[in-house]
């Protein structure tokens, strides 16, 4: 609804900085209005008195009469007193300063920064406000018209006795209450008002009754308990001698706004709470990995059993941050709708051994049982086994981690019916509470801990399970009776019909052949490791630290593979790759990215790059042994 076209519509913006000035013309004239300026108050004032504009734009400090004086000065005109005054500010943001500003005569006040859509939309509001005093004075019949077309409930009432003078119709859709009602009693609207917020309600109305204005926002409690957040304006509506006579008022249902306004509050104690769990979980490896480093340099080589211990720890501490570097990715991944899933015909126990085997050293250091109970005969699926396997392992890692000592854990796989298979992971843990369990699968939402654990992991294993089984066409349900009687969590997965027909038999592997290898890697430590790891593999090792050094061993040695990190200093990898890739000698030279940052649009980058293979830190034996295969 916009009975006024912008183009016709003059607006006087007045501010002394003129960079903001110049922003704020500009955002007015691509909304079509016609737009005049003025730098101080002095200059305001004559313009509004000559051009008489729709609406000054006028903000508070000025360097001559401030904002508020130049306000009431164009309200005390009788040639200017119907202009609308949007205020705004950027230092005067405080509950006083905008209550001054209204008091002192403008239609709203803003605080800067104001974004573009937020200065038209209040523009376009204070433009309608008018045109609806217009109305009323000239035409009931037009104001009626009007209001009955909008959403937003219109009220008029009497200034002098308070009586209800005119309600829209949209009163009976938000109240929840019918006019008719409301005619027999004026005050029959207080009664819909959430019985915490009506009695400051009543108070500011009883205030707007003796000319204050009055903007509150309250709740309706409507039939059934529903709750339905409101804003409420409302202000005299002054006659031709600038004698306020009646009390005009404005009510929106902001329940929406006020919806997002709580999950932006929820994601934001989220973000701070994973941060603060992220940062707990990546240092809780790091102590252990040092221990076992050190406890390694104080004891002798002879000392077998203490090595072979320290490397145990070491191995599961590096492979926990993996895990936790893996769910990050994944996270990124669904986030960006990149989540892909390589599917083909798998058969359930090549599902559930990965699953159990990386979970196993977790319920065997804890003291659980664990019972299975699976059915020898095939099951088969469509479907990405290691990320299938990832969900189950998910489950179980959760069952016990969050099951206090010598637990038990039960594995049961059944189907409820021909073309379904369920996978049912149960424990006697802690259990989930009635609250957390209608949101344990959102993403970062965490339950209570077992009483011998710190409270640990990120919050998004759950989630990533829930997507997981729903890309499988699947699902995912959790079951607790309550606090310390357990929960059980169940994945169910659409089978195949029949089994798929066997597969050709692979080829046998190659045997790994010696070869030479550019190790480049800013980080020394890193890459004299990886050297000696890669020397006991049998190839011949070269090592350089950035992007010049590589370069000129690369040329000396000519080697069959580099391996090369992305982030060097001054040079990163990628441009080394292209440099390499541009000269003869290195065209078809096997190039290796070795680097943290593993996404899909890096993976993409290094493609482009001239890179043959991509590999993430920190990479593995198998996967170190499996680009330097001959082929």
């Amino acid at each position: 609804m916009n009975e006024i076209n912008n183009s016709t519509v003059l607006i006087l913006n007045v501010d002394d900085n003129d960079g903001a000035r110049y922003v704020k013309s500009r955002i007015l004239q691509n909304a079509g209005f016609q737009v005049a300026e003025a730098a101080n108050g002095t200059d305001a004032l004559l313009m509004a008195s000559k051009l008489v504009p729709a609406l000054v734009l006028l903000d508070v400090k000025l360097p001559d009469i401030n904002g508020i004086e130049v306000c009431r000065q164009i309200k005390a005109d009788v040639t200017t007193c119907s202009v609308l005054v949007l205020q705004t500010s950027a230092a005067l943001t405080g509950r006083d300063d905008k209550i001054r500003g209204l008091e002192g005569g403008a239609d709203n006040y803003l605080a800067a920064p104001i974004e573009a859509d937020e200065l038209i939309a209040n523009v376009n509001a204070l433009l309608r406000l008018q045109r609806t005093q217009m109305a009323l004075r000239n035409s009931e019949e037009r104001f009626r018209q009007l209001t009955d077309n909008i959403e937003d409930v219109f009220w008029m009432f009497d200034l002098e006795g308070g009586a209800l003078l005119y309600v829209s119709k949209a009163y009976d859709q938000m109240w929840g209450r019918s006019t008719a009602q409301l005619q027999q009693s004026p005050d029959d609207w207080l009664a819909a008002i959430h019985a915490e917020d009506r009695a400051a309600v009543g108070a500011h109305w009883q205030a707007v009754r003796r000319g204050e204005h009055y903007d509150q926002e309250y709740r309706l409690l409507l039939a059934g308990g529903a709750e339905r957040w409101v804003r409420d304006r409302a202000f005299p509506v002054r006659d031709a001698a600038d004698i306020p006579y009646r009390i005009a008022r404005i009510t929106s249902d902001i329940t929406h706004r006020k919806q997002m306004e709580r999950l932006l509050h929820a994601a934001d104690e989220n973000k701070n709470d994973f941060l603060a769990t992220l940062a707990h979980e990546l240092r809780n490896p790091l102590s252990p990995i040092r221990n076992a480093v050190a406890l390694m340099n104080a004891t002798g080589v002879e000392q077998e059993e203490v090595h072979h211990k320290a490397r145990d720890v070491i191995m599961r501490q590096v492979g926990h941050l993996s895990r936790l570097v893996d769910d990050l990715l994944d996270v990124a991944r669904i986030s960006e709708g990149k989540l892909m899933l390589r599917m083909q015909d798998v058969e359930l126990h090549t599902v559930l051994e990965p699953a159990l085997e990386t979970v196993r050293p977790l319920i065997e250091a804890r003291g659980h049982v664990l019972h299975l109970e699976v059915p020898t005969q095939p099951i088969w699926l469509h479907g990405d086994p290691v990320r299938l396997a990832q969900a189950v392992g998910n489950l179980l890692h959760n069952a016990a981690k969050f099951t206090n000592r010598g637990g038990e854990i039960r594995l049961r796989v059944s189907m409820p019916v021909p073309e379904k298979v369920r996978i049912a992971i149960s424990d006697n843990g802690i259990g989930i509470t009635d609250y957390n369990l209608p949101r344990i699968f959102n993403m970062f939402a965490q339950g209570a801990s077992a009483h011998d654990r710190a409270h640990d992991g990120l919050g998004i294993g759950l989630s990533l399970v829930s997507t997981l089984a729903g890309m499988h066409g699947g699902s995912v349900m959790a079951d607790s009776p309550g606090i310390d009687q357990g929960s059980t969590f169940v994945i169910e997965l659409p089978v195949l019909a029949q089994a798929p027909a066997p597969a050709a038999p692979s080829p046998s592997p190659e045997t790994p052949a010696a070869r030479r290898v550019l190790l480049v890697d800013d980080n020394v430590d890193s890459a004299e490791v990886m050297g000696e790891l890669l020397k006991f593999m049998g190839h011949t090792i070269y090592l350089a630290h950035d992007a010049d050094g590589a370069l000129a061993m690369a040329r000396e040695h000519r080697p069959d593979v580099i391996i090369l990190d992305i982030g060097l200093p001054n040079v990163d990898g990628h441009a080394v790759a292209r440099m390499l890739r541009a000269d003869p000698l290195f065209v078809h030279t096997r190039l290796v990215a070795h680097t943290g940052f593993g996404s899909d649009r890096d993976r993409e980058n290094t493609a482009a790059s001239g890179f043959d293979y991509h590999l993430v830190k920190p990479a593995s034996f198998d996967e170190l042994a499996q680009v330097l295969k001959v082929g």
